[in-house]
């Protein structure tokens, strides 16, 4: 089973850290982790890497995410959000974990509708 992770919005402290801390918990669960990176657009576009133990390491002391970041417009648009909810489905994704701040929250429950 694979799951995806994404952050998303401005750079904010904490955002390695739990990107960190959802991939080690993920792989200790058995699941595979996918990295989607610059937020929403990177979801847009399919931009995805594997994550694994290494990728996450010493990454808790760097600003910002190693994921990269970034606001969607286009993410606003429900023609934008079916396209991400036809692309999640076709990956194969069990879940989306995301990381960011209150428009990263809304921008997924807008596409959870």
């Amino acid at each position: 089973m694979k799951i995806g992770v994404l952050t998303s919005g401005g750079d904010a402290p904490g955002m390695n850290a739990a990107l960190r801390a959802v991939v080690r918990r993920a792989i200790s669960a058995g699941l595979r982790v996918y990295g989607i990176r610059r937020g929403y657009e990177g979801l847009l576009n399919g931009e995805t890497v594997p994550m694994d133990l290494g990728s996450v390491a010493d990454i808790i002391h760097r600003g910002g995410t190693i994921l990269h970041t970034a606001r969607s417009e286009r993410f606003r648009q429900a023609e934008y959000q079916d396209r991400a909810a036809a692309w999640i489905k076709q990956s194969g994704l069990y879940g989306l974990v995301i990381i960011g701040g209150e428009g990263t929250l809304r921008g997924m429950a807008e596409l959870c509708k």
